[in-house]
């Protein structure tokens, strides 16, 4: 057990426990941490907020379910009345964060927690605003640096975006979310990372695979991680199969469940398949079993049976045409 693990249980029977945990991760890491009283009168408030919050993006999300399963048998709610179903359930959700930082306007997590709800709810302007005045509230607050990098990635400036994640990595470089927010932006921004980082493409893809490594190093099971990993495999020209297969066999050692284990067996298919070896893919093709990978199957599998016909097409001696001369 790690000494930080073995003060942090220590610190749980301390007499005030917020500011125990501060100060041990502080010694420990050396990273400034602000851990919430509960029993403060204020985050009380805040986290009925926040609670109820959650209670509504339950309810939203049972809701698009269920009209997602209504609407293919041919009964769903119309988009346009789904839509403003879902507006009048966030609207009090909305004013309740609005009100409470009427009365605590510098309350940091507060303003992160609504940014956070506003950007569930599609206002990425509003969710930028509140988290620009969290930071001018706490300018060493990693969370807020990454929250801003994740709306700066989506609606620029770019150049903001990795700025902002190295602000957030230096200041919690144990964080693996950060660096792999920064890797994905890297990777999937190459023009604006060789400009902004001077670098050329080849360092671009090396900067992506070392940040998403530093990740793996924090967060070795995280399995969407890994499974990004070995997605940016697809771009790295001319393509590096094996180290592709064995960054999906990677992700497979640490797939939770079926349905992750047969999403790997898919991408096995499709590199085995681009490097030729069609015996192999097509046993990839053939070990799955879940109808939702079925239209994806018999996708990958009419490529397969094309490309391996034109490739013994291609590898046949052509016949000899009338006229010819006889070979020697």
């Amino acid at each position: 057990m790690s000494n930080l693990l073995i003060g942090l249980l220590g610190a749980l029977v301390a007499t005030n426990q917020p500011v125990a945990v501060s100060n041990l991760v502080l010694r420990s890491t050396g990273v400034s941490i602000s851990v919430p009283d509960p029993n403060d009168p204020v985050e009380k408030e805040l986290q009925k907020v926040m609670d109820e919050d959650d209670a509504a993006q339950a309810e939203v999300d049972r809701w698009i379910r269920e009209n997602d399963e209504f609407a293919a048998k041919g009964a769903g709610t119309p988009p346009a009345q789904l839509k403003r179903r879902i507006q009048q359930r966030f609207e009090p959700v909305r004013k309740a964060y609005e009100d409470f930082l009427e009365r605590h306007p510098n309350n940091t997590r507060a303003r992160v927690a609504f940014a956070s709800f506003l950007g569930d709810t599609k206002d990425e302007e509003s969710a930028e605003e509140q988290l620009e005045k969290a930071l001018a509230i706490d300018t060493n607050s990693p969370a807020i640096y990454n929250n801003l990098a994740n709306i700066y990635g989506h609606i620029g400036p770019v150049a903001k975006a990795f700025e902002f994640y190295g602000k957030a990595i230096q200041l919690n470089p144990l964080e693996p979310v950060y660096y792999h927010n920064l890797g994905t932006t890297v990777y999937l921004f190459r023009n604006d990372a060789m400009e902004f980082y001077k670098i050329n493409l080849p360092q671009v893809f090396a900067k992506t695979f070392e940040l998403y490594s530093n990740a793996m190093r924090l967060d070795p099971d995280n399995f969407p991680l890994a499974s990004d990993v070995a997605q940016t495999y697809y771009g790295v020209q001319p393509l590096r199969t094996d180290e592709a297969l064995q960054a999906w066999t990677n992700a497979l050692h640490i797939a939770h469940d079926e349905i992750e284990r047969e999403g790997v067996y898919v991408h096995f298919a499709r590199l085995k398949l681009l490097a030729g070896r069609f015996d192999e893919a097509r046993a990839h093709l053939n070990s799955l079993t879940n109808e939702m990978y079925g239209e994806l199957r018999n996708r990958l599998t009419r490529n397969l049976n094309e490309k391996e016909a034109a490739a013994k097409t291609n590898a046949a001696p052509s016949l000899p045409k009338a006229g010819d001369a006889p070979p020697k």
